[in-house]
């Protein structure tokens, strides 16, 4: 559209500009589409304490997805998965209020409201009075509704190959109909291909295939015979990062469309998958083949197997397409870049600890622990502050710092049950310790790019809500020889290829180790565009094989500084309470450069809106 509109305001009339999509049709031809989009918001209320979650005229969304299909039913289910990895699709949910409540006053959990009252045998009428919501879409999701009912009275080798299609055809997940069936999503998709019932490809087209197309822009679907194309390329799939939230957002893209470019310079064919509308790396013309699709294991698996791809990278769109590395490492899928067992042992805290403790790094003492007794009993010997995390989490309330006994205890009984099934994790909290992040780049664990920057905020601000220095101003040479040391025995460690990212606190020179991403940061945009050194374009090549330049030199000026400051939403979330902590809150960032410290970080406070004293 903004292509089009361009053209118009330069005074181009519509029968001369060319439909990108069709190549042969012009844009006053009028579209006709054979399949169907559903976009749906995404809130995360979920990270504030006492936030109002109405919702009204005022934004509240940090995000959105967007998913085609062919029919409602299957574009919605694709949607609501696509919102979050812990929603299977459109079906009951643990209910926040009561679900008249939850009905007549729209909120964030609406869908599942509606989903609640289906399932409790509300009718359509009785949904439509209490919503008015047009009769047409509850009529579409009771079916939907009515068809898992009946699929929960079924087992996986009792359903027939036409059922199975139909379940399919829906939008039904292997994954939903493995917990309908109780049997795990393996099995379901066996039986799938067993049937021979396997996704079909098809392309966005415009025309309804009323004129050949040629574009690359692609969706999958199961109600279809045949793709609309060849499948020739072998090209490497790119993992984008799904939808924005707290925490995951353009950072990733970012780095998502640097590593197609990247590819695509060297001579790659490219497949890039990701389902969030607002991103550069969902332009059809960025990526050789674009899946407008779920990252999940079964979307993933399906259009790896239809493409014969080379190859995946899963390291540039943070956490979403790093959970899915290792099963589908374990399914025979090659993954480019540091193997999955080695994402494992730095994502599984027992590993990671027994691994820094063998290489002689030092961490926080913590303990995983499974009754409030013990727990009292670790943080009177550790002394407090400590940092507690609940593995299950009733209220929303996640990590917390807690400074006392009565504290511990009033935290413990209100926000989580712990349980030898259900244990929490508590950490020594260091007060006053300066925390610095280091993103590097390795390859076969030598370690071929690094930059290191300081937080400004004492350790114990998430790092998404922490003004970043780059290069730090007041770090210790020696704290910065042994963060180098560290990272460098990490990467050996667990052989890592491509991007990776390192939290430390330091205090008196003394550094520890907090976390480790063995994937790319929110910080790597930051610290390649200060720096002029594109960290992604090393990465990417390293996991490739391509020849490269280590430690490729920075073209930033030496008495330039930039600093990164987070932009907060507090506004428009009424109720909310505006004290960063643990939990990260910022729902953007701003940098900008100064001759000092001090001159960068108030042109960054300004960028943000941030109104100064006079």
């Amino acid at each position: 559209l903004a292509f089009v509109a361009a053209k118009l305001g330069l005074g181009i009339p519509l029968n001369e500009i060319k439909n990108t999509v069709t190549k042969v049709t012009c844009a006053c031809f009028e579209p006709s589409l054979d399949y169907v989009v559903v976009k749906i918001p995404r809130w995360d209320l979920k990270k504030f304490t006492r936030v109002s979650t109405l919702l009204g005229s005022a934004m509240k969304s940090v995000g959105e997805v967007m998913s085609i299909g062919r029919t409602f039913e299957e574009a919605i289910q694709k949607a609501i998965r696509a919102v979050d990895v812990s929603n299977l699709g459109f079906q009951e949910t643990s209910a926040l209020m009561s679900i008249d409540q939850e009905l007549q006053t729209p909120s964030d959990q609406r869908m599942f409201a509606i989903a609640n009252a289906m399932h409790s045998g509300y009718s359509v009428e009785k949904i439509w009075e209490l919503t008015k919501i047009d009769k047409w879409f509850l009529s579409k999701l009771k079916g939907l509704s009515d068809f898992g009912k009946l699929m929960s009275t079924k087992k996986v080798a009792d359903v027939p190959s036409s059922l199975f299609r139909q379940a399919k055809e829906l939008g039904f997940s292997d994954k939903q109909l493995s917990i309908f069936w109780s049997t795990n999503e393996q099995t379901v998709r066996k039986h799938r291909l067993e049937y021979d019932i396997m996704p079909v490809v098809k392309q966005i087209d415009t025309v309804a295939g009323e004129f050949p197309a040629f574009t690359n822009y692609l969706y999958t679907t199961y109600n279809g015979t045949e793709s609309d194309i060849e499948f020739n390329d072998n090209g490497i799939m790119v993992l984008g990062s799904g939808v924005y939230r707290i925490g995951s957002s353009v950072e990733f893209d970012w780095c998502s469309v640097r590593t197609v470019r990247t590819l695509r310079d060297q001579g790659f064919k490219t497949v890039m998958v990701n389902y969030n509308p607002e991103t550069v790396s969902t332009d059809y013309d960025e990526a050789d083949r674009l899946y407008f699709e779920n990252i999940t294991l079964e979307t993933v698996l399906d259009i790896y197997q239809l493409e014969n791809s080379s190859g995946v990278i899963l390291s540039m769109g943070g956490q979403t397409p790093n959970n899915i590395s290792l099963p589908l490492h374990r399914l025979n899928v090659k993954i480019l870049g540091t193997s999955p067992e080695m994402i494992d042992s730095a994502e599984n805290r027992y590993k990671f600890s027994r691994m820094l403790d063998r290489i002689g790094v030092d961490q926080p003492q913590w303990k995983e622990l499974t009754s409030i007794d013990e727990a009292k009993k670790f943080c009177d010997a550790v002394t407090y502050p400590v940092l507690v995390r609940p593995s299950y989490v009733l209220s929303g309330a996640a990590m917390n710092t807690v400074y006392s006994e009565h504290d511990l205890a009033n935290y413990l009984n209100q926000a989580a049950e712990v349980s030898k099934d259900h244990p929490v994790v508590i950490t020594k909290y260091i007060e006053g310790a300066k925390e610095i992040e280091m993103d590097a780049v390795a390859r076969n664990g030598t370690m071929i790019g690094h930059f290191i920057s300081e937080h400004v905020e004492n350790a114990g601000v998430h790092s998404g809500d922490a003004t970043l220095i780059q290069p730090p101003q007041d770090l210790d040479g020696e704290t910065v020889r042994r963060i180098e040391e560290a990272t460098k025995k990490i990467g050996e460690a667990l052989n890592i290829t491509g991007p990776y990212n390192i939290q430390f606190i330091a205090k008196d020179n003394d550094i520890k180790v907090i976390e480790c991403n063995v994937r790319a940061s929110r910080s790597f945009p930051f610290v390649s565009k200060v720096t002029g050194v594109d960290l992604i374009e090393l990465a990417t090549k390293a996991m490739t094989g391509l020849p490269l330049q280590e430690y490729p030199p920075v073209t930033m000026p030496a008495d330039y500084i930039g600093v990164k400051v987070p932009q907060f939403s507090f506004s428009r979330l009424s109720g909310a309470d505006p004290v960063t902590g643990v939990e990260m809150a910022s729902t953007g960032e701003v940098a900008c450069f100064g001759r000092t410290k001090y001159e960068a970080y108030m042109k960054a406070l300004v960028a943000t809106g941030f109104r100064l004293p006079k």
